[in-house]
């Protein structure tokens, strides 16, 4: 497969006891080593074990201080999950979901004050009363034991909403600021939105927590503009992570046939789709104006052929040291895990790995300094990936 570099223009973790988690994951992987699956890379080798199984179309994790990890099933259901791979009931108080095609329960993420506050917050496809769906973002306390969200609230919604089933985006990022990112994607037949700054079909936004825009948004005093919108000109992110040294936003979004993208989005920037763009209608048609156009910005990188990216993490784990510093991307179509070796914001290298494993919808670096995966299907995966014999 061909990969093209373009030149840009111009952890700490919640932790109750670091030890007992990184114990209680270790017993577990002994638990499991007889079925894990060897993979070779180029630096190491490597031994991937499923955490649990069972999950339907599994997108978003997110990690409790106390070793637990939360589940996002797309059809509706949030789920615990112990490191030893137990699977709780579902959790109770989420707002309903409007499940379809792409639509469903999406991305989870825990409140960067989560250990005194425990508060969730969660991206969704929302049916809405004047007709059609959209993205929207809510957040809840976590009670006690595990098992509901209370006072679930919805604190910010994509407009307009569209019909169609497709281009939901979305993950959830929180940056250093408290602030929170959230991608959208393009609803597919309303592509041209993404170059509406009165729309939010798109778009990478940025909100308070409670859903307030935040003072340094690079819209809020311009008229007609939507103040949430941080950057624009995007198709369907679905991979987003904060740089773990320099605390900027990297996403990594969906091309058509061709033009998968990885991107700093800076704010108030054009990103330039569907005007331009690396690749090419699924019907082979070509899509805006060619690659390349003044006041809009190029991608740090992008694939042709497209491998579908969906999930991002950076490697900070003294578990990896072959890895650190690297960016590891899930790949759908291509069923691999992409590991990209940077120079700054230049991607230098690229290697595909575990190869057939699936479609892989997520990437997380877990507390316990290992990889954790998601498989998107109907008997979906949580997968540890961990050097083998470390």
């Amino acid at each position: 497969m061909e990969k093209h570099c373009v030149p840009k223009r111009s952890f700490a973790v919640h932790s109750l006891s670091r030890s007992a988690v990184i114990s209680a994951v270790l017993l577990a992987a002994s638990a499991s080593a007889a079925s894990a699956q060897t993979f070779e890379t180029r630096k190491l080798k490597l031994s991937v074990e499923t955490v649990v199984s069972g999950l339907s179309h599994p997108w978003g994790l997110a990690f409790l201080p106390d070793g637990r990890m939360l589940v996002t099933d797309r059809p509706g259901r949030l789920r615990a999950v112990s490191p030893e791979g137990r699977l709780s009931a579902p959790i109770t108080g989420l707002p309903a979901v409007d499940d379809g095609g792409q639509g469903g329960l999406l991305d989870i993420a825990t409140s960067p004050n989560f250990a005194t506050d425990r508060m969730l917050y969660w991206s969704f496809s929302e049916a809405r009363p004047e007709g059609g769906n959209g993205t929207s973002v809510a957040r809840g306390k976590l009670s006690a034991d595990a098992t509901r969200i209370e006072n679930a609230g919805v604190v910010f919604r994509q407009t307009p909403a569209a019909r169609g089933s497709m281009h939901f985006g979305s993950r959830l990022v929180f940056d250093r600021s408290g602030a929170l990112f959230v991608t959208l994607g393009d609803r597919f037949h309303q592509r041209d939105k993404a170059q509406d700054l009165g729309s939010h079909i798109g778009k990478v936004v940025r909100v308070m927590p409670d859903g307030s825009v935040p003072r340094d948004n690079p819209f809020t005093d311009r008229a007609g503009v939507l103040p949430e919108i941080w950057s624009y000109g995007h198709r369907n992110v679905q991979a987003a992570a904060l740089h773990p040294v320099t605390g900027k936003l990297w996403t990594v979004e969906h091309g058509a046939r061709g033009g998968d993208e990885i991107n700093v989005p800076m704010k108030g920037l054009n990103y330039g789709w569907p005007v331009i763009t690396y690749g090419v209608d699924y019907s082979g048609v070509k899509i805006g104006e060619g690659t390349k156009k003044d006041g809009m910005e190029q991608p740090i990188f992008y694939w042709d052929p497209s491998i579908a990216p969906s999930g991002a993490a950076f490697v900070a784990s003294a578990s990896f040291p072959e890895w650190r510093g690297n960016l590891l991307v899930g790949a759908l179509a291509g069923q691999a895990l992409v590991r990209l070796e940077l120079d700054g914001e230049r991607v230098t290298d690229e290697e595909r790995m575990l190869r057939g494993i699936g479609r892989i919808r997520d990437v997380r670096q877990g507390p316990d300094g290992f990889i954790y995966l998601l498989t998107d299907a109907d008997d979906g995966r949580i997968l540890r990936v961990r050097p083998a014999g470390r």
